[in-house]
């Protein structure tokens, strides 16, 4: 069997933890089996779907890294093939047109509601005969099986059994003549010979419903593996206060897609206690039959460990190339600066995100600082004048620009005015960069260069003197 998976996002929100999670176990199943993966947009909801939407769905699928086989596809262009379905089921009585008025359906809930009954049609229209205009409004509906269980086995959660008689004949099409999910999911996985339908949980209601559609129209039964709901470390549905933002929010964050991807792969499934894993790793290593039943718990922390630990461990000229979109986003003009590869290994170590990273860097490029208020009045006091501005005799002098040697004026300054070193890599850091926080002094004038470092301590001077003054 050519094993075929499918991620089929509908466009009428931002892509989510959850949803981007289920893409990457379909792409990873069809990747260890050598199948194909399938991208789908279900975009039938006409009044919610917007191109906006279409386009983060590709932009995170783009940006993560997770290539489709096939597609996109789009279920608005597939009309014509739905239509054709429909009218087969019809003729073949597996569908047929109701004609019940939205009051009729209301008081019919109402009643079930009464009288304690589970609420669901019943079937009035099924083998009524009554005549009706050809211009009188209707819904067409699924002849679901009245008599029998529907069995299935979940790869994750073992066998599923639902009667028939607990479902109502689902509406497959509805009054203006669109199609429902239900229906043209089916249809769609029909079609695209889609072997694996790996989903969210609350699809598990649907797979009943979608089985005896399959059976219907003579189509084979794909295995299905339903994956359980991510939460809040306080244990409830995942919302925006536990970080539960749209996907490519995490890349304005400044969040690595390897970093993103290993989190989420851990994110309910396991191998031992790895912890880190590469693509490759992925693809070898997982199994659908190692997802956890049980809900997963979102973390930011860890996300930002792991982003952490990829900044250190890929390859700085990689880490600048997702730098640079960041720099861009900051507005930041780097022609006449250091490279982006000598800032990725000295800053590495002390950020957490590129958007951090970006951020710190804005010192590097620019010839005029802005000062943090916090850090001048800590550091840029008075008192400050004396030692900063021995410093700066020293350094125009300077002829060998390196580490080694900017560390030893520093150090020199302080033994010559008997001020503790710390004091003044603080007030040097502070003039050069406007911030209490970098790498090491040395090294960050050296990045700075001779120039901009000389240009910001006059400048962190005559501030000074403005504030005495």
């Amino acid at each position: 069997m050519k094993i075929k998976t499918r991620f089929a996002p509908s466009p009428t929100g931002n892509l989510h933890i959850g949803s981007i999670r289920t893409a990457l176990y379909s792409w990873l199943f069809a990747c260890k089996n050598q199948g194909k993966f399938v991208l789908r947009i279900e975009d039938t909801d006409l009044e919610r779907s917007t191109k906006l939407s279409i386009e983060a769905i590709l932009d995170s699928m783009n940006w993560l890294n997770l290539n489709w086989d096939e597609g996109p596809y789009f279920q608005t262009e597939r009309l014509n093939r739905y239509n054709f379905i429909m009218n087969d089921m019809l003729l073949k009585k597996t569908a047929y047109k109701c004609y019940c008025s939205k009051e009729r359906l209301t008081y019919l809930r109402q009643l079930q509601l009464i009288q304690k009954e589970k609420p669901k049609y019943d079937g009035y229209c099924r083998n009524n005969d009554k005549y009706h205009a050809d211009n009188e409004p209707y819904v067409v509906r699924f002849s679901n099986p009245q008599t029998g269980t529907i069995i299935f086995n979940d790869l994750i959660r073992g066998t599923i059994q639902v009667k028939n008689q607990e479902m109502d004949d689902l509406i497959i099409r509805r009054t203006d003549g669109s199609y429902t999910y239900n229906f043209c999911a089916v249809i769609d996985d029909f079609d695209m010979e889609i072997t694996h339908v790996i989903r969210g949980e609350d699809h598990i209601n649907n797979t009943p419903r979608q089985i005896n559609i399959l059976k219907a129209i003579g189509a084979p039964i794909p295995y299905y593996a339903h994956v359980s709901m991510i939460l809040g470390d306080d244990g409830k549905k995942l919302s925006k206060r536990h970080g539960a933002v749209s996907i490519m929010q995490y890349r304005e964050d400044g969040f690595l897609p390897e970093a993103l991807i290993n989190y989420l792969i851990r994110l309910g499934w396991s191998y031992g206690d790895q912890e880190i894993f590469s693509i490759e790793e992925m693809k070898q290593l997982f199994s659908i039959t190692a997802i956890n039943k049980s809900a997963s718990i979102f973390n930011i922390k860890k996300l930002l460990w792991l982003n952490h630990y990829y900044l250190n461990k890929l390859p700085a000229e990689y880490i600048a190339k997702h730098l640079i979109w960041h720099i861009n986003k900051q507005g930041i003009d780097i022609k006449s600066g250091p490279k982006l590869i000598d800032l990725v290994n000295i800053l590495n170590k002390r950020c957490k995100t590129l958007k951090e990273m970006a951020i710190n860097c804005c010192y590097f490029y620019k010839d005029f600082i802005e000062f943090d208020d916090n850090a001048v009045k800590k550091y840029l006091c008075p008192i400050a004048i004396k030692s900063l501005h021995h410093i700066y005799k020293k350094l125009v002098i300077l002829n060998d620009w390196t580490p080694t040697s900017i560390q030893l004026i520093i150090k020199k300054t302080a033994d010559e005015l008997h001020i503790s070193i710390n004091n003044i890599c603080m007030q040097l850091r502070v003039a050069v960069t406007g911030l209490s926080k970098s790498p090491a002094i040395d090294v960050t004038l050296y990045t700075l260069g001779k120039l901009r470092s000389i240009s910001h301590i006059e400048q962190a001077l005559k501030l000074i003197v403005s504030k005495v003054k």
